[in-house]
């Protein structure tokens, strides 16, 4: 099961999407704005995302771009009626994983998107270890090495810190990260994050994991 975000403005087929995603047991979001899309995909909650190129605020071709910049590897498949050589090949180069053209097969789809999900499920396999500036994470040892130096994490301390180096740069509010990193809900008096915060702090550095007053915090490589 995948975390699946739908920025498309035609609802009947964003209806039509998440029917058939959520029937395939994904997680499904949509957004039918290209800004709102964009803050959505920077969010960290998903893993791909299916992008309709003709968007208002932003189109497909900006979101991509500014998703790309900000260091996000997320999937991202993108649909749209334009079906030009050019089109296809200005989506290719500025970072989408696959390209469908409407109409299109649900089936047809159901594949692309399996495929992107699996490639990156290997990915993260065969490269055994995030890495982000000096600071990296074994995942298959659970230790992380800061400038060279090595130290163990206790399963909290590494389910949350996997979820900030796979997010670098990017704000992740609490409820967030109590998502990705341990699957719960969120408790608006809980402390359970900025204790482990305070935790990795100590062996990061406190510079490295930043406070967004009144939003969350954010990893600096």
């Amino acid at each position: 099961m995948a975390r699946i975000l739908i920025v498309e403005d035609e609802d009947r087929i964003a209806a039509f999407l998440a029917k058939g995603l959520g029937a395939d047991g994904h997680q499904v979001s949509t957004v039918a704005d290209g800004l709102e899309g964009l803050e959505e995909a920077l969010s960290g909650a998903f893993d791909l995302m299916v992008l309709d190129i003709g968007l208002p605020t932003i189109d497909g071709f900006e979101v991509l771009d500014q998703l790309r910049a900000q260091g996000s590897r997320m999937p991202v498949v993108v649909l749209t009626a334009r079906d030009s050589v050019h089109d296809t090949v200005s989506a290719l180069e500025g970072g989408a994983d696959d390209y469908l053209a409407k109409p299109f097969r649900f089936a047809e789809l159901r594949a692309r998107i399996n495929v992107r999900l699996r490639q990156q499920d290997n990915t993260d396999a065969e490269v055994g270890e995030l890495r982000s500036g000096s600071v990296g994470l074994d995942l298959r040892t659970r230790r992380l090495r800061v400038d060279g130096r090595e130290t163990d994490l206790s399963a909290r301390e590494f389910a949350l810190a996997e979820v900030l180096l796979r997010h670098p740069g990017q704000v992740l509010s609490r409820a967030q990260l109590l998502d990705l990193a341990w699957g719960m809900d969120f408790d608006p008096g809980s402390n359970v994050v900025d204790v482990y915060v305070g935790y990795l702090r100590k062996k990061l550095g406190s510079a490295r994991v930043e406070t967004v007053r009144g939003m969350g915090y954010r990893f600096q490589p």
